[in-house]
C-alpha cells in the first residue's frame, strides 16, 4: 500500500473481529515499532505483549478497546514523542496487513505498570476489523477529503 494512502485511509477502530492475528503479523508490527527513530538514538522502550487483556482492561478509558482486541501491545519506557513515534510505526504496518488499531488512553497509570512490569507510555489495541475495511476503495485524496479533521488553512501559518 502507497504510504500516504495509508494514512490517509487509517481510521482508529474499536471494533474487532475474533480472528486472532498472526504470529508473522504481529512480528512486523512490532518490528515496525523497533524501527521507528527515537531521541539521541537512546531506543528507551521495550514492547509489552499483553496476555492478560482483562487486568490492563481496568486501566484504560475504554476498556472494551483492550479486552475484544486480538492483539495488545504496551509500550513501556519510552515517553511523549519516542512513544507516538513508535506508536504510529506500528498502527500503520498493522493497517498495511489489514489489521485495524486504537491507541488507549491510560486511566490508572500505576495499575498498567504493576501489569507491564515498567512505566507504560501507550497501550495499542489491534485486531481484524469487524466490518470490513478496503483501504484502495477510494483514493488517497478521497479519504484525505472525507477525514473527520480541521481543513489545512485552519492550521497551517506561514511567517
Amino acid at each position: 500500500m502507497d504510504v500516504f494512502q495509508a494514512i490517509a485511509s487509517k481510521r482508529d477502530v474499536r471494533a474487532y473481529a475474533v480472528t486472532p492475528v498472526p504470529p508473522e503479523v504481529e512480528q512486523r508490527i512490532l518490528d515496525a515499532g523497533r524501527l521507528a527513530g527515537s531521541a539521541r538514538n537512546r531506543q528507551e522502550w521495550q514492547f509489552v505483549v499483553v496476555a492478560d487483556k482483562d487486568a490492563l482492561a481496568q486501566t484504560v478509558y475504554a476498556p472494551e478497546n483492550v479486552r475484544t482486541a486480538a492483539l495488545v501491545i504496551a509500550i513501556a519506557g519510552a515517553r511523549g514523542f519516542d512513544a507516538g513515534r513508535c506508536a504510529q510505526n506500528m498502527m500503520l504496518a498493522a493497517w498495511d496487513e489489514g489489521v485495524v488499531s486504537c491507541p488507549n488512553g491510560i486511566a490508572d497509570a500505576e495499575a498498567a505498570e504493576r501489569i507491564v512490569g515498567a512505566e507504560v507510555g501507550v497501550i495499542l489495541s489491534f485486531g481484524y476489523p469487524a466490518v470490513p475495511r478496503d483501504p484502495e476503495s477510494r483514493s488517497a485524496d478521497e479519504w484525505s477529503a472525507r477525514a473527520k479533521r480541521k481543513p489545512l488553512d485552519e492550521l497551517v501559518r506561514r511567517v
